[in-house]
């Protein structure tokens, strides 16, 4: 079936001038060299997806710290600024635009599996109790170091560096990753987040961080070239919001505060409460991306729709599709993502997917 004409007008998102309204969502390959600098595959990978326009990179840790996964990539280095420049290069040769996503794991880590084997860290002293693969093999998330109000300051810092660091790699902005379990998102729920100080209890205390971590990046590289993406009342890491009231409580106020700061876009991983993401909407005066759990073919298009999105990243689909604009303009048939291949490492299931020409 042919997808709505919305689906296929131009936009202006920030500094980025884009053709239609979908994008690519970011999605960990686990494809980074040791180092967490990504190298020619990486540069492939993306390049491959350049026509989606928009293009969110993989979660990439700005610190050691911040690592949770293995081969997941870095942008705190010089090593990784040139990896990131290759891969930056690649996809504006094809006419893409790159955001690189910042993601810090918090909790969600093993001592295995970073650089420098200390303990994770997250806003209280409490494990998220997760699976987690290391070298030796499937261990579980150990109980957390709670950042001091020093360290919060620290952490902070290390967002700015990096998103120095991704524009000096010729990004064209940074996502920040306040969703999906990870630091950002830990300090939003209350079952991970106790603190008795200004970063812990209220609404709006347990929002402050998040806040000033995109007031740092705003600073030092724009808010146009600053995205931000959330997940309400995903239970993702171990994470408990609360009731239906208090995820809307919450993030209400997050959102409100966030928009003063007049971010290039709100990025929504939507588990289906439209009466707050209408809510959301409403207040924020840039772009807002919805990526809806579940989503089929046909529905790509319906928050655009429905006035709840602007932009509608693709994630199985494009991983599966390097073509997936082609594909979906034309009607025709999307190759089956193949769930084994997802985090192997190496060229299967990565940059082998076929094309419509090479079918």
């Amino acid at each position: 079936m042919s997808l709505s004409p919305s689906l296929w007008q131009p936009f202006t998102l920030g500094r980025v001038e884009l053709n239609h309204r979908l994008a690519l969502a970011p999605m960990t390959r686990s494809r980074a060299n040791p180092d967490g600098t990504p190298g020619e595959l990486v540069a492939e990978h993306y390049a491959q997806r350049a026509s989606l326009g928009l293009l969110i990179t993989e979660g990439t840790q700005p610190s050691p710290d911040g690592q949770g996964y293995l081969g997941t990539p870095g942008i705190y280095t010089p090593e990784h600024i040139e990896g990131w420049r290759e891969v930056a290069d690649a996809v504006h040769a094809q006419g893409g635009h790159l955001f690189i996503q910042l993601m810090h794991v918090g909790r969600i880590s093993h001592p295995d599996n970073t650089p420098h084997h200390r303990q994770p860290v997250a806003p209280s002293a409490i494990s998220a109790e997760q699976d987690m693969v290391t070298p030796t093999g499937t261990q579980k998330t150990p109980v957390p170091r709670e950042l001091s109000t020093e360290d919060i300051q620290v952490v902070i810092e290390e967002f700015r560096h990096a998103a120095a660091a991704a524009i000096a790699a010729g990004a064209d902005g940074v996502e920040l990753h306040a969703a999906n379990g990870y630091l950002l998102h830990q300090f939003l729920a209350p079952n991970a987040n106790q603190r008795t100080d200004s970063y812990g209890g209220s609404v709006e205390n347990r929002a402050r961080f998040v806040v000033e971590v995109a007031a740092a990046v705003v600073d030092e590289i724009g808010a146009d070239r600053t995205g931000i993406r959330i997940s309400p009342a995903f239970p993702l890491g171990g994470l408990d919001e609360g009731d239906t009231d208090a995820v809307r409580a919450q993030y209400r106020h997050l959102v409100g505060e966030l928009a003063r700061l007049n971010l290039a876009y709100l990025h929504v991983h939507h588990l289906g409460d439209d009466e707050l993401l209408r809510s959301l909407r409403e207040v924020w005066p840039a772009a807002v991306l919805v990526v809806r759990y579940g989503r089929e073919r046909e529905q790509i298009a319906d928050d655009i729709d429905a006035g709840l999105a602007d932009i509608a990243p693709l994630g199985r689909f494009a991983l599966a599709n390097p073509d997936v604009v082609e594909r979906l303009r034309t009607d025709a048939p999307l190759n089956d993502l193949d769930p084994a291949t997802l985090y192997t490492g190496g060229a299967a299931g990565y940059t082998d997917y076929p094309t419509l020409a090479r079918v």
